[in-house]
């Protein structure tokens, strides 16, 4: 690896914790990072990359969806754009690299294209997406859903805690919000959306690589389930007659974990319980149950909420409980393109690393932006795939090897332009 990518991965590492300071925490290593849409961090964070793209000789511009856009611009004539970029907020005392990174990275890149006078024949816009966590008005993917022009106006209405609506927000954060349409890029002007981002998990830490590149980002169902029971005296009722709905929640349980580990590219999780009347010593009435599967293919996903179902009333009907069920959010799994995807396992190829290949099992904007253009993903090593945490944390090395692939991206996605 030449060392030549080193001052920019180092430019980088130190605009990193710059940033992390921008929160409402005080202290993020030990309180972690939280920066929400339209906030004072949020300008704050704004301010700080505005005027690093504007030493680099970028263009910028904030548009109404609180987006702020750096351009790199290219000298050729009539030149399609790069999308480049990831989001600034985070979740609640959440890591200092989810997001974030996607977006100093590529001013890292295009500080190396400017320290070394490289010229493209595509513009390179880098993205600071105001929202993807949703954390200040359940909006997720905001940010995204603007640039690729399928934001709904009904977005606005949503309130924070303090009856904060987004409409208000954006326009005390100097946006109008009422010209949101008109920020959408045109598809025919775009190259193509390449996000990196920390991979949340430990496959690239267990096998040594420093990067890896997103085959697919994964789909994802929610479902709310309330077994019914009956309640009655926990010292009085037999065990063998009792209709425990917590004894049948724990069935479901059981029933998630066993369907994920013996299903091939599928994860899931009951992460929220409620238990009525939930007294110490009364038979539980009603338990209600959150269920969420993941998986980068939408059939496996869809097969599984089948087969779930079915164990669930087979387990709940032999243990004469009844059941309500709802699902209640779908997202469809997005696979990134195979040009662009091939192009990035060719640049990491040409960085001197193996190139690895692995689903995403989080959402990011690329599921807004796919709507837009092609997309592409780059996962980089995260320390015990811990994400959404305080304790993110990322090697100094490893900035250095995303940096020389996005080199190589560019050079690759150069010489296809000249080809076609």
């Amino acid at each position: 690896m030449s060392h030549s990518y080193e001052p920019a991965a180092r430019q980088a590492w130190q605009w990193l914790e710059t940033v992390a300071r921008f929160s409402e925490t005080r202290d993020p290593d030990r309180e972690g990072v939280t920066r929400r849409c339209a906030t004072p961090e949020h300008r704050d964070v704004l301010e700080a990359l505005g005027g690093w793209m504007r030493e680099l000789g970028m263009a910028v511009r904030m548009d109404n969806g609180a987006n702020l856009i750096g351009r790199h611009a290219s000298a050729t004539p009539g030149a399609r754009t790069l999308l480049l970029g990831s989001h600034q907020d985070t979740v609640p005392h959440g890591g200092k690299y989810d997001g974030i990174l996607g977006v100093i990275l590529p001013l890292a890149l295009i500080k190396y294209l400017q320290d070394h006078a490289i010229e493209l024949p595509f513009h390179i816009d880098v993205v600071a997406f105001s929202d993807e966590e949703g954390t200040r008005f359940s909006s997720t993917l905001l940010g995204s859903k603007v640039l690729a022009g399928s934001f709904d106006d009904a977005m606005l209405e949503a309130s924070d805690d303090d009856g904060v609506t987004l409409r208000e927000a954006l326009e005390a954060f100097g946006c109008r919000p009422e010209r949101i349409a008109e920020d959408r890029y045109a598809p025919e002007e775009v190259l193509a959306f390449l996000e990196v981002h920390i991979e949340q998990g430990p496959q690239l830490e267990l096998e040594d690589l420093p990067v890896g590149v997103v085959s697919a980002i994964t789909g994802i169902e929610r479902h709310r389930l309330t077994i019914q029971g009956l309640a009655g005296h926990a010292g009085t009722v037999p065990m063998h007659v009792r209709q425990d709905a917590l004894v049948g929640a724990a069935e479901v349980i059981r029933q998630v974990d066993t369907l994920c580990r013996e299903t091939d590219d599928l994860v899931g999780v009951v992460g929220k319980i409620e238990n009525a009347p939930n007294g110490v010593n009364v038979i539980p009435q009603t338990t209600t149950l959150s269920i969420e599967l993941r998986s980068p293919r939408d059939e496996i996903r869809r097969k599984a909420r089948d087969t779930l179902l079915e164990r669930i009333d087979s387990a709940l009907t032999a243990s004469r409980l009844g059941f309500d069920h709802a699902l209640t959010y779908e997202q469809s799994a997005v696979q990134c393109s195979a040009w662009l995807s091939e192009e990035l396992q060719g640049a990491v190829r040409d960085s001197g690393l193996p190139p690895r290949v692995l689903f995403s099992g989080a959402g990011h904007d690329g599921l807004a932006m796919r709507s837009l253009c092609d997309i592409g993903m780059l996962f980089l090593r995260c320390e015990g795939g811990i994400s959404h945490h305080p304790g993110e944390a990322i090697e100094p090395e490893d900035l250095t090897a995303a940096v020389e692939v996005l080199v190589h991206v560019c050079h690759r996605l150069a010489k296809r332009h000249a080809a076609v």
